[in-house]
């Protein structure tokens, strides 16, 4: 606090612009019990909140997902490590997450296990979700796949009365009708049943949900977690969290092996589609073997040919190499024809049958990838996907384009064998002098036989395949292996108890600490010398609030405004110590604004001035408004009556106050029409210069400056100024009033006081002679060295 704002030294400007922790500690320490309140209410609210909060707990599962370097299904066919069907199988990680993240693979399992259909007892607060221990069963049946997947049915309440019957009502509790355990009661468009899960007596209030596939299974995808173990594992991490640990165990469980059905069904659809395509070319190879066969008799019968052996040894020895890679080659390009006759009448669903191109075939590749983007497309439509979705139109269209590189893949290979082929005839031509000693019968018999072998090695090929296919069929071994069974803890991932109490205690510390931050941060009263501190007034001292408002200080009064009062008094000594003793030093009271609680300083001051045995006279110059009344009863007659009549005696307005032996007062009397003019007459002067001479204190009570001119009319007779500013009532902005007025010097010797503070007490007499009652300084400003420096300081 300070007096005049040229005193301060550069020690008190630098503790005033310090951020002091004492200070805002003891701020907020004061609201103490909301503080408390608050933790309590809060900490109790966390307690209610776990009470009656559904606990979440997290499952998890490690799964192996098999491939050739991994140990996978082809090291389990090591044995047929040639067959076509085992090779380049190697499954792709990413592709299997999304797999088992897929709501397809999701709904199927939530209907395996029954998981829409939900079970709730009614407890006394909350409800209580029972699982695998609910006393009933709900079965739903006809009802539409709207209402399985999509809608679901209106949550029941099932009250049981006893053994055999119970009331249905729907959710708002309207009786529905009253049944019999395991009878068919026919609802508007689907059936349900009731039964008991055992043949204990049961009772009790029960609630059953049953929901929609689609919506369901959305929220476990959501809640499904896979993520790859290490980035050169085929390993994956599985977790999901549920309010019920034995449900997600269940669910992970049937999740893993809906997905091996699924991976096993896939293999086994193209070993079934391989086994059709393989029996139909068996049929249609058997036919033209025994068409050649029996060529290759009538040839022998009409020729009469039963040993061949000699004749053929020369021709043989000559050409068997050659011969053997030409019927190869035969054998090849009739199993590319065949290929390319399957491809051009298969259609989109078709798989390609990868065990008849021959194991060196570049195609297989090709037609790997091809069965690949069929069972993808398959997957999306069955799992809701309309075949116009884009992605299965993406699909179709890579499907496409893989067919035309299959095709384009056995077009070129065909061609390769074809010259090949032609090579070595050309070869076999230079033995053409050896075939044409050959007898006619030996050609013609070597033409058939060529026939006859081509398509034997072709139908022995095909047997083979199809022995090696039926094996395939028969060791299918699941995609994946479960390395660590689905478990989890018995402490629930969320709500966490200790975090949760912890936020309750901040929060609690936090709301009333923000209620009161904002309240300080909106609030635009003055309260305390701290909200003067920016202005350049001199501070005179604080008034503490009254316990009444129309006390008259007296000579026995010790109240806190009392004693302020009396220091404030000593203050004005100083300010007044230039004043000559043989006239009186007048104090002009004054404020910013009505019901700043001058017209009480002014009273009670020119009582505390009065007790001192100093001659004190109190004119009430605020003629416009006064509210003297309210301190002391006054005549009618007053001031503006000797301003306004002839009369030149003024002594003839003026009363001693009761109860004390120098106070005297000069009412204001009626209220004049012109004011301002009447103050400004010459009669104010000779009022000035005779009272003067003949008392020791002049308080004078003003008008407020910033309704009227009145003031500053008078200012030139005052020799200080009583600036009053009223705690909890002057807004903050309206302080540039008296820093203008004081800068200005228009109000000569102005210090402002501070009226109707919240006094805190201090010490000696229970009073407030501790800092903040009109010393001029506080706990946070340096005390000068003297008090008499403080009060007079250096002054514009």
């Amino acid at each position: 606090m300070q007096v005049n704002s040229n005193i301060n030294t550069e020690a008190v400007i630098a503790n005033e612009n310090q951020f002091n922790l004492k200070d805002v500690f003891r701020r907020y320490i004061i609201h103490w019990p909301w503080f408390v309140l608050s933790v309590l209410v809060c900490l109790i609210g966390a307690y209610f909140y776990l009470r009656y909060t559904s606990p979440l707990y997290s499952i998890s599962s490690t799964v192996l997902i098999k491939d050739e370097k991994n140990g996978g299904l082809a090291s389990e066919l090591n044995a047929f490590a040639d067959l076509g069907v085992v090779r380049n199988l190697r499954s792709n990680v990413s592709n299997e997450v999304e797999i088992l993240k897929s709501r397809s693979l999701a709904k199927k399992t939530i209907w395996d296990l029954g998981l829409n259909i939900k079970y709730f007892q009614e407890g006394r607060i909350s409800k209580i979700e029972l699982y695998k221990n609910s006393p009933i069963r709900l079965t739903l049946s006809d009802a539409s796949d709207r209402i399985i997947n999509t809608t679901g049915i209106p949550a029941l309440r099932i009250e049981v009365k006893d053994s055999n019957t119970f009331d249905l009502k729907d959710i708002d509790e309207n009786l529905i009708g009253q049944y019999g355990f395991d009878q068919k009661i026919k609802m508007e468009g689907y059936n349900i049943k009731v039964s008991k899960t055992d043949n204990r007596n049961i009772k009790g209030d029960y609630i059953v949900n049953v929901l929609g596939l689609d919506g369901l299974a959305s929220s476990y995808r959501d809640r499904l977690g896979v993520s790859q173990i290490g980035d050169d594992t085929t390993i994956l991490g599985l977790t999901i969290t549920d309010p019920v640990k034995e449900r997600a165990i269940d669910y992970l469980y049937k999740l893993i092996e809906n997905y091996n059905y699924e991976n096993i069904k896939d293999k086994n659809l193209v070993a079934k589609k391989t086994d059709d395509f393989i029996n139909q070319r068996i049929d249609s190879i058997t036919n033209d073997l025994n068409k050649v066969e029996g060529r290759m008799e009538n040839f022998k019968e009409n020729n009469e040919i039963t040993d061949l052996a000699a004749n053929a040894e020369l021709f043989v020895n000559s050409t068997a190499s050659y011969q053997s890679q030409i019927i190869q080659l035969n054998t090849q390009l009739s199993v590319v024809d065949l290929m390319l006759d399957f491809l051009k009448k298969s259609g989109i669903d078709d798989v390609i049958p990868l065990n008849i191109v021959p194991q060196e075939s570049s195609s297989i590749e090709l037609i790997n990838e091809y069965n690949n983007l069929i069972f993808k497309r398959q997957r999306f439509i069955e799992g809701g996907n309309n075949p116009e979705h884009p992605s299965v139109i993406l699909l179709n269209q890579q499907i496409g384009d893989a067919k035309v590189r299959i095709i384009e893949s056995l077009n070129n290979q065909k061609r390769s064998l074809q010259v090949q082929r032609q090579d070595l005839l050309k070869q076999q031509s230079l033995f053409g002098g050896k075939v044409s000693r050959v007898p006619e019968q030996e050609r013609q018999y070597r033409s058939i036989y060529r026939q006859q072998n081509v398509i034997e090695q072709l139908y022995l090929y095909l047997l083979q395949k199809r022995e090696e296919n039926a094996i395939n069929m028969a060791v299918t071994a699941a995609n994946s292996k479960i390395i660590d069974d689905p478990y989890g803890s018995n402490n629930p991932v969320s709500p966490k108890k200790n975090i949760i109490y912890l936020g309750a205690f901040l929060l609690g510390l936090f709301l009333p600490f923000g209620v009161i931050y904002l309240g300080e941060m909106f609030d635009t009263k003055i309260h305390s010398q701290a909200d003067l501190k920016n202005i350049s007034v001199p501070f005179l001292g604080n008034v503490p609030k009254t316990e009444f408002n129309n006390e008259l200080i007296s000579l026995h009064s010790r109240s806190a405004t009392a004693e302020s009062l009396r220091i404030i008094r000593t203050n004005l000594e100083f300010m007044l110590s230039n004043i000559a003793d043989n006239r009186a030093k007048s104090i002009f009271v004054t404020s910013t604004i009505p019901k700043e609680g001058k017209t009480f300083i002014s009273v009670n001051l020119a009582a505390t001035l009065a007790l001192t045995g100093k001659k004190v006279l109190l004119i009430v110059m605020d003629v416009r408004n006064p509210k003297i009344d309210e301190y002391i009863s006054v005549p009618s007659k007053g001031l503006t009556n000797y301003l306004s009549s002839k009369d030149t005696d003024v002594d003839e307005y003026i009363f001693k106050q009761e109860g004390f032996e120098n106070f005297y007062i000069l009412p204001p009397g009626i209220i004049p029409p012109n004011p301002a003019e009447l103050l400004m007459g010459k009669k104010v002067d000779d009022l000035f210069t005779k009272l003067k001479g003949e008392y020791d204190y002049i308080v004078v009570d003003t008008a407020p400056v910033s309704l009227v001119t009145d003031t500053l009319i008078l200012a030139k007779y005052a020799d200080t100024f009583v600036y009053v500013a009223r705690a909890n009532h002057l807004e903050k902005q309206m302080l540039t009033i008296p820093e203008t007025l004081y800068n200005e010097n228009k109000l000569p010797n102005m210090a402002i006081l501070l009226n109707d503070t919240g006094g805190k007490k201090g010490y000696g007499y229970g009073y407030g002679y501790g800092y903040g009652y009109g010393y001029g300084y506080g706990p946070d400003i340096k005390k000068p060295k003297t008090f008499k420096e403080r009060i007079l300081g250096k002054r514009n």
